[in-house]
């Protein structure tokens, strides 16, 4: 695997944070059209995977691609066009500067990641409905040329068994709803996904690691991997939430944002759901971001 070793060793960390107990680490879902990594390719999948190291639990948060966030409280945009223009690591030090969070780990995966895992797994079960059926044949024709691996179009409404290009082709429906509904159907993937290769046994877990991860960029160490692959069968996702709960549209310029409602009043209720804690106080730093965006939206 690309094992960045020493990339976060400058992240940043708010003041005063540290999530002792917990490890959490932010999945990149890289909207890239090939099966490399290409400069300047998005992510439009922003995951954090919290792990509650004693009783194994897992909560998994979606970050909206389109949240306006600053990484230093004056230059707000798109969280996904500032993973565009910073790379991974910079992104992690903004999330962690504006939700108070100490990400020590990044996961950055493609289209055939997905693909890969999903098929090694023997698929996963979902009801596809006619809304669905409208879209996700032109994603399945499009992975198929990016990734070149085979599989079928899907014909009518019903409940089947999706291969990896069916499954990440229905992850990446966005014309029903909102991303917002995009990003629930993403961790639908990942979680039925999870479930699955609980049930795998060491040696197909190892084989899949093998076949996986040459394709993943992460900062997750061997043996770190190893760790976590061990003791897979004893952690639970216990919650999948989106964040912000509370936004509005916000269009400078003709230009669409997702603008967090009071950034202060979401971060406390993440951390109320994260990790228990109860009238939880900002950092100065969060506070401040948090601040300086009402000023610049007018959005309270």
């Amino acid at each position: 695997m690309e094992y960045k070793e020493n990339e976060l060793d400058n992240v940043e960390i708010n003041e005063g944070i540290d999530n002792t107990g917990y490890l959490n680490i932010v999945l990149f879902g890289i909207d890239a059209r090939s099966n490399d990594y290409e400069d300047g390719a998005g992510s439009d999948c922003i995951l954090i995977a919290s792990l509650n190291n004693e009783t194994k639990d897992v909560r998994l948060v979606s970050v909206y691609r389109d949240s306006y966030l600053s990484a230093d409280g004056k230059y707000y945009t798109k969280i996904t066009d500032y993973y565009r223009q910073n790379g991974a690591a910079q992104t992690v030090s903004l999330l962690n500067k504006d939700l108070d969070l100490d990400i020590s780990e990044y996961v950055n995966i493609n289209f055939a990641v997905v693909v890969d895992v999903v098929n090694a797994v023997g698929g996963i079960e979902m009801e596809i409905t006619s809304a669905d059926i409208k879209y996700i044949n032109q994603y399945i024709d499009e992975i198929i040329n990016v990734t070149g691996v085979k599989s079928q179009r899907l014909t009518k409404p019903g409940t089947y068994t999706l291969d990896g290009v069916q499954a990440l082709a229905y992850a990446r429906i966005r014309y029903i709803g909102t991303d917002i509904d995009r990003t629930n159907r993403q961790r639908i993937v990942l979680t039925k996904t999870f479930e699955k290769v609980k049930k795998m046994n060491l040696l197909k877990i190892n084989n899949l690691i093998d076949e996986v991860f040459p394709k993943v960029q992460t900062t997750l160490s061997p043996n770190e991997i190893i760790k976590l692959a061990v003791n897979i069968t004893k952690y639970n996702i216990k919650d999948s939430i989106g964040f912000p709960y509370e936004w509005a549209d916000y269009m400078p310029n003709g230009i669409y944002y997702l603008a967090p409602k009071n950034l202060e009043k979401n971060v406390i209720n993440l951390h109320e759901e994260l990790f228990n804690e109860v009238d939880y106080q900002l950092s100065d730093e969060a506070k401040k971001i948090s601040d300086n965006l009402i000023k610049k939206t007018g959005i309270k």
